[in-house]
């Protein structure tokens, strides 16, 4: 997000105060991102390519045995979809086509890995998703935090974690007038004037009017928590609470990696997420300063799930949840993915698009969840490789692209 200086006179009344802060904040170049909230990508041309499934990498030593239950999740939230088109990206799938897709899956009764993998073949066709022609794109990975907590503050537990603001607004151009783009702005009322949110520096140093979910000990768990956007927090009379995303202040997100990088502090062979964390910690006093510089300070809330929640409402399974940018990819849509993980092995499974991250912008782009804990950070926080996915439509379906 390009940073904002409001606007210029007093409306009055509600409505024009929200049209001329709209329009003006739009003007200014503002946009948001994080899992609830990316600015659709008006750069590269999709084209999807038809193809069978013997030329999907490692297509046969899938384990179709996991898919079921994912499949069936999965359907549970398409199936309360109510628009045209799955999730309204710039490939269109027919909700009706993808639902009648799960009805024929309910139908069948898939019980093991040979009906699933039938069933795939005989009632989706592969398209290899390209960008300007090229099939390659970049694939990281995420995973979900743990952090230490307490219900109360104490000297250890100093570090508030907030539900989202009181005073946090949000609002869209596309609301008030067709013509605009459809952009989610966050702000605040000051003086009669809609501006900007605050940003992490004035949060961590002020107090909010947001309530206090729970107290933290690490400041950098915390911040790893917010980028994550989810975590367990390990509370000290023995239980596990999972905290999820709420909101954020819509302020520009700047990667702790690119800071510390920038700043000439680590070397880019340090840069993976479990390296970073060490620099941190051994440089406490810096690390504040540092991490404060990334203005997006995220917002959450305690649920109830079985797993972290993605941008469709469902708990994502580790291995089969991936984040992708949805103005090019509609969530809810079955994958094959083929990349790599860290130690240069395949990665080749059927995934669905069921989240979305600020950094995960292009036709070609997806973060791979992990799932939970330190072996998962330890995976995730390495994984930067060049992949590829291919989207499974529909048999019957009129699968569309710009």
């Amino acid at each position: 997000m390009q940073k904002t200086n409001g606007f210029w006179c007093q409306p009055k009344r509600v409505s024009d105060f929200l049209w001329i802060a709209v329009l003006a904040l739009f003007l200014n170049g503002c946009s948001a991102e994080k899992k609830t909230e990316i600015s659709p990508q008006t750069s590269g041309h999709i084209k999807l390519i038809q193809t069978d499934f013997r030329q999907l990498p490692g297509w046969q030593k899938e384990n179709f045995s996991e898919v079921i239950p994912v499949f069936r999740k999965n359907c549970a939230a398409v199936l309360q979809n109510k628009k045209e088109y799955l999730y309204n990206a710039q490939i269109k799938i027919k909700t009706a086509d993808m639902q009648q897709l799960c009805h024929q899956f309910t139908q069948e009764r898939i019980q093991n890995a040979a009906q699933m993998k039938k069933f795939l073949e005989t009632q989706t066709t592969p398209y290899a998703i390209t960008d300007n022609g090229n099939a390659d794109g970049k694939f990281t990975s995420y995973y979900e935090a743990e952090i230490r907590a307490s219900a109360t503050q104490t000297d250890r537990y100093k570090y508030p974690i907030y539900g989202k603001p009181t005073d946090l607004i949000e609002t869209n151009p596309h609301d008030f007038d067709d013509s605009l783009p459809s952009v989610r702005l966050v702000g605040r009322v000051e003086n009669g004037r809609f501006v900007p949110y605050y940003d992490r520096r004035h949060i961590e140093k002020n107090t909010m009017n947001a309530p206090v979910l729970m107290w933290g000990d690490d400041l950098v768990d915390i911040h790893f928590m917010q980028i994550q956007g989810s975590a367990v927090a390990k509370m000290t009379d023995g239980s596990e609470v999972r905290i999820g995303f709420a909101d954020s202040n819509g302020r520009k997100f700047k990667g702790i990696g690119s800071i510390l990088l920038a700043e000439g502090v680590i070397e880019p062979k340090d840069s993976s997420m479990p390296k970073i964390r060490e620099w941190l910690r051994k440089n406490p006093h810096k690390a504040a300063d540092l991490m404060a510089r990334n203005e997006r300070f995220i917002f959450q809330r305690i649920h109830n799930a079985d797993g972290p929640l993605g941008a469709m409402g469902i708990p994502l399974v580790a291995g089969r949840s991936l984040a992708v940018d949805h103005s090019f990819i509609p969530l809810g849509a079955v994958m094959w993915l083929a990349t790599q993980n860290p130690d240069h092995e395949p990665i080749e499974k059927v995934v669905f698009a069921q989240d979305i991250g600020s950094a995960i912008k292009g036709i070609v782009r997806g973060d791979y969840f992990w799932g939970h804990g330190e072996e998962a950070l330890y995976h995730a926080g390495r994984m930067n490789s060049v992949g590829k996915y291919y989207l499974l439509a529909p048999k019957h379906a009129s699968v569309k692209a710009p």
